[in-house]
């Protein structure tokens, strides 16, 4: 690796598995120390143990205590933060506007909005002291779309990305750099987990939603967890010192538009009702 990220310190909030590991562990290559905090003693145990510069701390991020903690952890440390990753979060299963639960709707909001805003909060004081750093959240196109996620998952996101462009602009003077990166349909367990699925049921499943993601977008490849560790990486890097309040989408093209149907598809369909030869038109089209 190129050493992007030597020197700087920096905490991955869900950093125990999906978007969050390849994080931790793109950082770590890269040259960061790294503070994962996760709720996933286990796995975030795991992964801590191999590399000296990978601390795991038991974090719940809807718990205001746990995100001071863990920021307390890394100046303990390290004695800086350089990097926030704001990225604890899951989605639960979709519902009818009518039945979507306010139960539902709150836990979504505190785990996304609430937990995001909190560590920008604990983050600040820190970082304005030694000059600045930088700021990064997982949104998500489903912020971007009404047809990329579940309704309460995808206010969350909408709201995250407005969070990061009001935090960039009250944070500048103090040169803290805010942004989010949105995924689009990267291979995690949040899309099975939105299907009603546990989360190793999720990880199993990971081949089917390669597939299914392959031909949902225009790049004809499954997003990987490591895709969106990139953007991060480079968003917490000095490269980015001139980002601040973007939404960085890493979608393979999605939110671009859907790749066309070799068959015609809606083109064929409006041909055919209006009784026009649809075959006739492709080949004047082409010059033929």
């Amino acid at each position: 690796m190129s050493g992007r990220l030597e020197g700087k310190v920096a905490i991955v909030t869900g950093g125990a598995s999906g978007i969050g590991r390849a994080t931790v562990e793109l950082f770590e290559a890269e040259g960061a120390k790294v503070i994962l905090a996760d709720i996933q003693d286990d796995r975030g145990e795991a992964i801590a143990q191999t590399s000296p510069n990978i601390r795991y701390v038991h974090t719940d991020v809807t718990q205001e205590r746990d995100i001071k903690a863990m920021i307390d952890a890394a100046v303990e440390a390290w004695g800086r933060l350089d990097i926030l990753f704001n990225n604890a979060g899951t989605a639960e299963p979709d519902a009818e506007m009518e039945y979507i639960g306010a139960d539902v709707f709150d836990r979504t909001m505190s785990l996304h909005v609430r937990a995001a805003l909190l560590g920008i909060k604990h983050a600040v004081p820190v970082m304005r002291e030694q000059g600045g750093g930088s700021i990064v959240s997982t949104a998500s196109v489903a912020g971007i779309g009404t047809n990329y996620g579940p309704v309460c998952y995808s206010i969350a996101k909408a709201a995250i990305m407005h969070l990061t462009k009001l935090a960039a602009v009250r944070l500048a003077a103090d040169k803290i750099r805010v942004n989010c990166v949105n995924p689009g349909m990267i291979t995690t367990a949040v899309f099975g987990r939105a299907m009603g699925l546990s989360q190793d049921e999720a990880e199993e499943k990971y081949d089917v939603l390669r597939q299914v993601s392959s031909f949902a977008q225009p790049l004809p490849v499954g997003g990987e967890g490591v895709d969106i560790a990139e953007a991060v990486v480079y968003l917490g890097s000095d490269a980015a010192r001139f980002v601040t309040g973007q939404a960085l989408v890493v979608d393979g093209g999605l939110t671009a538009g859907t790749p066309p149907d070799p068959e015609g598809g809606t083109q064929k369909m409006l041909a055919e009702m209006l009784g026009a030869d649809f075959e006739a038109l492709k080949q004047k089209a082409r010059g033929s």
